[in-house]
């Protein structure tokens, strides 16, 4: 858990960049790609990451300039790396300025459940880092190249002339 608003944003910020370097190793042809036996596509979940930021902060009470989840997946990664770092930008300016640390242990109501500020943020986190992990894997199936997060991808130790772990 966050006991304070700076530990949130440092951690925010890492893995915002590490979404960014997945939503840019998507291309324009691959988002709409259907893998069979799943429902959602790549720029599905892209846009679902991007929206979800205004709606978990619409919800905790703290509404942001964020598009939407429910609009249509635009055709080009370009435009949901933009609306993404839009959010993203506008979820950390209000969490800066309209929250505080002593008020991370209030409450709100999430989803007909009551959550912690703290939690809050927890999960702004996490549900992030599950659907690019999910993503990862359906750009493996669409042939793209997956960039390394939190270490060398296979493809990345290839390109460092080693043998990649199994």
């Amino acid at each position: 858990m966050y006991n304070s608003i700076d530990e949130f944003i440092r951690d925010w910020n890492a893995e915002s960049d590490a979404t960014l370097k997945i939503f840019s190793a998507v291309s324009d042809e691959s988002l709409n790609k259907q893998i069979p036996g799943y429902k959602r596509t790549i720029g599905r979940l892209a846009w679902h990451i991007t929206g979800a930021l205004g709606e978990m902060m619409r919800t905790a009470g703290s509404a942001i300039d964020a598009v939407e989840d429910s609009y249509e997946v635009p055709d080009s990664a370009a435009e949901i790396i933009e609306e993404y770092k839009k959010a993203s930008i506008n979820m950390t300016e209000k969490i800066k300025r309209d929250w505080t640390n002593a008020g991370l242990k209030d409450q709100v109501n999430m989803y007909g459940e009551m959550w912690t500020k703290e939690n809050v943020l927890k999960v702004l986190i996490v549900h992030q880092i599950h659907h690019r992990a999910q993503m990862t894997v359906l750009m493996r199936l669409a042939g793209l190249k997956v960039p390394g997060i939190y270490g060398p991808s296979y493809e990345e130790w290839q390109q460092f002339g080693m043998q990649p772990q199994k």
